[in-house]
C-alpha cells in the first residue's frame, strides 16, 4: 500500500519525537547542539576575517553550558582558521570566564547590556594585543567591526534567553546562516545553503530575507542570494496543487534568479533543495500576530501600566519620613524636670544636658537627680517606641515597593507574551503526584495543594502551619489557597513568597507557616524547590535517597533582610521528589530504608509517614512527585 509523502513526514516527526523523550538522547542532544553552537558560530567571517559571534553567544550564558560552548568554539576557530583563529580562542576562552563569573547574577539580570559591553571591550583589548605584540595585521576597520558586532551578538542572544520574540528570532537565524555559509563538510552541500532553505519555507518573510542577507555577507556565491530568499517565500505562497510542491521553492527561485543574471554557479543548488525538503519537517508556523488592533492596543495599555507602577514605585523609594526630634523630647524633659526645681536659678547644669542623656540617663549630673532621671528614663522610652514605629513604617513602605514592582513586572511579562499567545507549547512528560497527612488534631495544620499553572507549569505546595489545632489549619490553609491564587494567575513563584513574607511580617506572624513549594515544567521535566523555613525534601533514585535544601528562617521575620531558597534538579529520568513536613523525620523514613523509585506515588507516601511519623507530636504530611513521559501515537 502506497503511503503519501505527508503521512511518512508524519511518522517521521513523531518518531523523532519519541526518540527525544529518552533522558540519556535528550542529554547527549542538549551537549551537543551547545557544542555545536559554538563551533558553528567560529566559521562566521566577514571579508574573509574570523568574527566573534561565539563569544557573543557564550557570555550570554552560564554553568555547563558555557563551558561547553567555550570548548566547541576553541575547537572550531583553528580548525576553520588555522593561524588565523588563534585570536577566536582567546574570544572563546573570554566569553567563557565570562560567562561563568558573572551569568545568573541578579545585577546581569537587571542590567542586561552589563556583559555585552564587557565582552565588546575584552574583544577590542584582545585585537589591541595582538597588533601590538604579535604583530596582526588586522585592519583597523575590521577591528572596529569585530568590537560592534561582539556586543550586538550579546545583546541579540540576551534578548533571545530572556524573552524570544519573532523580530528576535528573525535575526538569530539571519546570524546563524552567516556562520554555516562557510561551513561545507563535502562538496556542492554548504550548511548555510541548506539553513537558508528551511528558513524561505519554514519561517516568515524578514527571516527568509535575513538568510538571505547573511548569505550575500559571507560572499561565497555572486548570486545575489537576498533576492533568491525573497523570491521563494513568494514562489512558496503560489497555491500549488500539491503540498510537497511549496518546499521545491528556494531550488526553483535560485533558478530563475541565475537565469536573470546570466551567471551559471550551481554550487548552492544542492543545498538549497535539500533545505526546502527538511522545511516540511518542521511544525506548523503559528500565525504572526501584528502590533495592531486590539492586541496591539492590549499590550501598549500593559506596557504603559507597568511604566506606571514602575515610576510610582521610585516616589515611594525616595520618600524618607522625616527625623526623629530628639532635641524636642530633651526640651520636654527640661521643661518637667527644672521648671519647678527649687535650685532653677542657680543650676548651671540645665543648659548643659544633652540628646546623648536619652540614651544613658544614669550619666546626667544632676543636684535633683530624683527628679531628672525618671523624666529622662521616659523619654527615652518614646525615643524608644518612635524608633520602633518608624522601623514600622519603613517596613510598610519596602512592602508597598515590593507589591508595585511585582505588579509592574507582571503586567510587563503578560505584555510580552501577549503577541505570542497562539503559539502551543509541547508538554512531555505528566506528573504523578500522591500526598498523605496524619494530623495530632481533628484540625490539620499542614495543608497541600498541587495545581497547574500557566503554560508548562505545574505546582506542588506544601504549606505547614506552625503548631497544632485550629490555629495552625487555619493559617496554613489562608497562605496556601492565597499562593495558589497568585500562582495560577502567574506570578512568578518568588514574587508570591515574598509577598506572603510581607503579610505575616506587617502582621506579626513570623513563623506561623512554613512555605515549601515545587514548580515542575512539564516540558523539560526540571523542578526548582522553593523553601521558606520549610523542612528539607528528598529526591529518590534507585541507588539511594538525597537530601534537598537545608533549614531556614521561617517567612515574616523581616520584609527586606530574608528570602526563600531555591534549589533546582532534573525529574526527567524517574526520580521522585518527596516534600516533607516538619512533622515526618526523613532520616529514618528514606535514607535507611529500601523503598525504591518505581512504586506507585501514594503506596510511597503511606510508607514515609508510616516509617517518619515518631512519636506523633506535631502534624505530619508527606507529598510524592513522578513524572512520565508521555505517550505518542502514530496516526
Amino acid at each position: 500500500m502506497m503511503v503519501s509523502m505527508e503521512t511518512y513526514l508524519r511518522r517521521v516527526r513523531k518518531s523523532a519525537q519519541r526518540m527525544m523523550l529518552d533522558p540519556r538522547i535528550r542529554s547527549g542532544g542538549m551537549v551537543l547542539a551547545y557544542g555545536g553552537s559554538g563551533f558553528l558560530l567560529s566559521a562566521a567571517s566577514l571579508m574573509n576575517f574570523p568574527q566573534p559571534l561565539a563569544m557573543g553567544l557564550i557570555c550570554t550564558v552560564s554553568g555547563w553550558r558555557a563551558v561547553i560552548m567555550t570548548l566547541g568554539a576553541m575547537v572550531g576557530y583553528p580548525t576553520f582558521w588555522g593561524q588565523a583563529g588563534n585570536q577566536g580562542i582567546v574570544w572563546s576562552a573570554a566569553g567563557g570566564l565570562l560567562g561563568l563569573l558573572l551569568g545568573g547574577k541578579e545585577e546581569v539580570k537587571d542590567q542586561p547590556l552589563m556583559i555585552p559591553v564587557i565582552a565588546a571591550f575584552l574583544t577590542a583589548v584582545t585585537g589591541l594585543v595582538f597588533q601590538v605584540f604579535l604583530k596582526d595585521k588586522t585592519p583597523v576597520p575590521i577591528y572596529f567591526l569585530r568590537i560592534v558586532l561582539t556586543f550586538l551578538t550579546g545583546v541579540l542572544f540576551t534578548q533571545a534567553f530572556r524573552c524570544r520574540d519573532a523580530i528576535t528570532d528573525w535575526l538569530v537565524g539571519g546570524v546563524a546562516v552567516l556562520a554555516l555559509a562557510q561551513v561545507a563538510p563535502i562538496p556542492y552541500l554548504g550548511l548555510g545553503y541548506i539553513a537558508a532553505g528551511v528558513l524561505a519555507v519554514g519561517s516568515a518573510f524578514p527571516a527568509a530575507a535575513l538568510a538571505g542577507l547573511g548569505l550575500d555577507l559571507a560572499q561565497i556565491t555572486k548570486i545575489p542570494m537576498t533576492a533568491v530568499m525573497c523570491l521563494a517565500y513568494f514562489v512558496r505562497m503560489v497555491p500549488f496543487d500539491k503540498k510537497w510542491q511549496h518546499y521545491a521553492a528556494p531550488g526553483a527561485a535560485y533558478l530563475a534568479v541565475m537565469a536573470v543574471c546570466g551567471m551559471w554557479d550551481l554550487t548552492p543548488l544542492p543545498g538549497l533543495v535539500l533545505g526546502g525538503a527538511l522545511g516540511a519537517f518542521l511544525p506548523p508556523r503559528p500565525e504572526i500576530v501584528h502590533r495592531r488592533g486590539e492586541t496591539g492596543i492590549a499590550q501598549v495599555r500593559l506596557e504603559l501600566g507597568a511604566e506606571v507602577l514602575a515610576s510610582t514605585q521610585q516616589l515611594f523609594m525616595e520618600m524618607e519620613p522625616p527625623p526623629i526630634d530628639e532635641a524636642a523630647l530633651l526640651d520636654k524633659v527640661r521643661e518637667r524636670a527644672c521648671a519647678n526645681c527649687s535650685a532653677r536659678k542657680a543650676c548651671k547644669e540645665q543648659e548643659n544636658l544633652s540628646v546623648a542623656l536619652l540614651q544613658n540617663p544614669l550619666d546626667a549630673d544632676c543636684r535633683k537627680a530624683g527628679r531628672l532621671i525618671p523624666e529622662l528614663r521616659r523619654a527615652q522610652e518614646q525615643l524608644r517606641y518612635l524608633k520602633a514605629e518608624r522601623g514600622r513604617q519603613r517596613e510598610y513602605r519596602t512592602a508597598l515597593v515590593q507589591q508595585y514592582r511585582f505588579l509592574g513586572d507582571y503586567l510587563r511579562a503578560l505584555a510580552d507574551r501577549l503577541p505570542r499567545r497562539g503559539e502551543q507549547t509541547e508538554i512531555c512528560f505528566r506528573i504523578e503526584v500522591s500526598a498523605r497527612s496524619r494530623g495530632k488534631e481533628r484540625a490539620n495544620g499542614d495543608k497541600c495543594l498541587a495545581f497547574a499553572g500557566p503554560g508548562c507549569k505545574y505546582y506542588v505546595l506544601l504549606c505547614d502551619g506552625m503548631g497544632t489545632g485550629l490555629g495552625a489549619a487555619q493559617e496554613g490553609h489562608t497562605a496556601a489557597v492565597l499562593l495558589r491564587q497568585m500562582l495560577t494567575a502567574g506570578f512568578p513563584a518568588e514574587h508570591g513568597l515574598r509577598t506572603i513574607n510581607s503579610i505575616l511580617a506587617l502582621r506579626g506572624s513570623a513563623g506561623a507557616v512554613t512555605m515549601d513549594l515545587a514548580e515542575i515544567r512539564l516540558d523539560t521535566g526540571t523542578a526548582a524547590i522553593y523553601k521558606w523555613g520549610a523542612a528539607p525534601s528528598w529526591v529518590l533514585y534507585r541507588s539511594g535517597a538525597e537530601k534537598i535544601g537545608t533549614a531556614t528562617p521561617p517567612p515574616g521575620i523581616s520584609v527586606s533582610e530574608t528570602r526563600e531558597a531555591v534549589e533546582k534538579l532534573s525529574l526527567r529520568r524517574g526520580e521522585v521528589l518527596i516534600l516533607l513536613s516538619d512533622g515526618v523525620d526523613g532520616e529514618d523514613a528514606l535514607r535507611l530504608s529500601d523503598l525504591t523509585p518505581d512504586a506507585p506515588p501514594g503506596e510511597l507516601a503511606a510508607k514515609i509517614l508510616e516509617r517518619g511519623c515518631g512519636n506523633g507530636e506535631d502534624d505530619a504530611t508527606a507529598a510524592v512527585i513522578r513524572l512520565r513521559p508521555t505517550s505518542l501515537g502514530l496516526s
